[in-house]
């Protein structure tokens, strides 16, 4: 099996939160989804666990971030091009999102910025593959 990630989101409406996200390309995958967690499929190998904040609270002691005014994490999803970008961002915020920042164009990349429903931020953005380099072989200084 492929290496997977699972980002859980607190949510305050998971049908909400659910529709938010279908419109910017995930589905839902229903085997683990029920009135309290949502699984949003992205890819083989990203998907985003939507949780009611009372369900979330299970999987933690600490408590829960107000994301409208505190950020924990930025969540950043690469896309095939700087179209793509644009388009990904333009349903986020017909879908209720908010713009997080100007767009920035730093030429080898592109990149937007967003906040859900729920204030969790989302980086939407291109990076040109020529501009990436292998990374150097790390040896074990042991």
């Amino acid at each position: 099996m492929k290496p997977m990630i699972f980002v859980n989101l607190p949510v305050q409406d998971l049908p909400a939160a659910m529709e938010f996200y279908a419109a910017i390309g995930f589905t839902n995958n229903r085997q683990f989804t029920d009135e309290i967690a949502a699984c949003m499929v992205y890819s083989e190998t990203i998907m985003v666990m939507l949780l009611t904040r009372e369900k979330f609270t299970t999987f933690t002691s600490k408590s829960i971030a107000d994301t409208h005014s505190t950020v924990q994490v930025l969540n950043a999803l690469a896309l095939e091009s700087k179209e793509k970008v644009d388009q990904v961002t333009q349903k986020a915020l017909n879908a209720g999102g908010k713009a997080e920042r100007p767009s920035s164009d730093y030429g080898f990349m592109y990149s937007t910025s967003i906040n859900d429903l729920d204030g969790h931020i989302w980086e939407f953005f291109w990076m040109d593959p020529k501009h990436v380099q292998e990374p150097e072989k790390q040896t074990n200084p042991s």
